[in-house]
């Protein structure tokens, strides 16, 4: 599956906040669930923005994945109750509706995945996407875990291609 990735150029100025969901498996993971707690310390910059789209343009996936791991950690992510994963690079923005939270950061990878040299290594980020509605019950959003930066020539866009064939569904979001 894949999922286009829009350039946005706006940002949210409210920072310091929490997100909880709940993530809610489909298809292949159906059944499954946990609860998500997202900590945002401050949002990513234009300039943020600027490198991750010239490193993506000069190296592809790879240069955009080194360039990530080099900015400063903007919050956390994690299941809750757990100390998570840093966010590298979050987005606010502003709907007709609301607000889209983007996160983009590296994916953990396990013990067995370098051992025995699979295919999911090459899906390295995680990307997290919130649709904050002015009407709380209308909030919804997916969760990426393991995917990777595309170009698909034909659309002549940059996607973003999961290594699941679908995204965990986030629901019961509540901003704290």
């Amino acid at each position: 599956m894949t999922v286009a990735i829009l350039v946005c150029t706006s940002s949210y100025a409210q920072e310091q906040e929490t997100i909880q969901a709940h993530a809610f498996g489909t298809m292949t993971m159906a059944g499954r669930s946990f609860n998500l707690t997202i900590s945002i310390d401050r949002y990513s910059t234009p300039a943020d923005q600027t490198a991750l789209i010239d490193a993506f343009n000069r190296g592809g996936h790879e240069a955009l994945v080194k360039a990530l791991s080099k900015m400063e950690s903007k919050g956390r992510v994690g299941i809750t109750g757990e100390l998570g994963y840093q966010i590298a690079y979050v987005r606010n923005i502003p709907t007709a509706k609301g607000r889209t939270i983007r996160i983009i950061t590296d994916r953990p990878i396990n013990i067995h995945e370098p051992m025995n040299t699979t295919r999911s290594m090459d899906y390295d980020l995680t990307l997290l996407e919130l649709h904050l509605d002015k009407d709380k019950k209308k909030h919804s959003g997916n969760l990426v875990i393991g995917g990777r930066f595309r170009v698909n020539k034909k659309k002549k866009q940059i996607e973003f291609e999961s290594y699941h064939a679908s995204p965990w569904r986030l629901a019961e979001i509540m901003e704290r």
